[in-house]
């Protein structure tokens, strides 16, 4: 029989093994070069830019969500894109724009196979579809826009 003295001293004697195998791992120098700021200062958390959000969907010619469009966004007075983006499955892109006022231009392109009563996309009749939209952002704000895709 156990009693309750030789139980905890059994006990102590198991902790005391685990403890001493665990090797013990040096800590890593840390140069002050490598140190984060923001880091040292939990408390103040750091300040996020101001943006606007450009969130849109692009639709195909069957009004169904198209999926790898590429959607390239520049503003009005630019002439070459300041953002490319592709939309996901669900047919959307999100892009963060400096806040307003500002104008947009939004130009998507695909090419688009329609599927067939079987379920194959019919290769044959492929097409380049196309779909410009404007946008004007005020200030820090998000805008939900749809991109329609034609021939």
């Amino acid at each position: 029989m156990i009693t309750k003295a030789r139980r905890s001293q059994i006990t102590a004697a198991c902790l005391a093994i685990i403890v001493l195998a665990v090797p013990a791992q040096p800590l890593a120098a840390v140069s002050p070069a490598t140190v984060n700021p923001a880091a040292l200062h939990k408390d103040k958390p750091q300040k996020e830019k101001p943006y606007a959000l450009i969130f849109g969907t692009a639709f195909g010619p069957n009004d169904r969500p198209l999926y790898g469009v590429k959607v390239k966004i520049r503003p009005q007075k630019k002439k070459h894109p300041s953002w490319d983006l592709m939309s996901d499955h669900r047919g959307e892109f999100a892009q963060r724009v400096p806040p307003g006022p500002g104008d947009y231009l939004i130009h998507g392109e695909a090419e688009y196979a329609p599927v067939g009563e079987d379920g194959k996309p019919q290769l044959s009749k492929k097409m380049r579809l196309k779909g410009d939209a404007k946008v004007h952002v005020e200030n820090e704000e998000r805008l939900d826009i749809t991109l329609h895709l034609t021939e």
